[in-house]
């Protein structure tokens, strides 16, 4: 499901992104307010590096394949010091990883829905069932006024 950008309450895992983001940058600028613009990368590779609580993994290891120590860690190597890995060994390595994860989310999200629907009953109408609508008058007006009227 998508959201607008003037209304993100409609994507939870956005809101929450967002609300762990800003207790971040909270803390990050408390001794210096006025260079909070200075602090974005440091949160960036601090969320970044944090592991997630689904896959058990940080995003830099799932993207990336590796957990790096320092932002120094992630600056590329000049070409003639790069180390000489096979290329289907690096790929089956993401690839095994990407699963992982894969099977980690699924495993997460089926816990959750068990959880949602732990009370629920499941009820099938056929047709013919008679059922109950209730519809209030203040629900459909007679005279909807709207942003786009004249």
């Amino acid at each position: 499901m998508y959201s607008t950008t003037c209304h993100p309450q409609t994507d939870g895992q956005t809101e929450v992104t967002n609300q762990i983001l800003g207790t971040l940058l909270r803390a990050l600028i408390k001794p210096n307010a006025k260079a909070w613009d200075l602090l974005l990368p440091h949160a960036e590779f601090t969320y970044n590096k944090a592991p997630s609580k689904v896959a058990s993994l940080s995003p830099f290891k799932v993207v990336y394949g590796i957990d790096p120590l320092s932002p120094i860690n992630l600056t590329p190597w000049p070409l003639d010091q790069k180390p000489s890995a096979d290329a289907t060994v690096r790929v089956e390595e993401i690839q095994k990883l990407y699963e992982l994860v894969k099977t980690r989310i699924k495993k997460r999200n089926t816990s959750y829905e068990a959880q949602a629907n732990k009370h629920r009953r499941k009820i099938v109408f056929q047709p013919g069932d008679l059922v109950w609508i209730h519809l209030r008058k203040e629900r459909f007006p007679s005279k909807r006024k709207n942003k786009l009227m004249p």
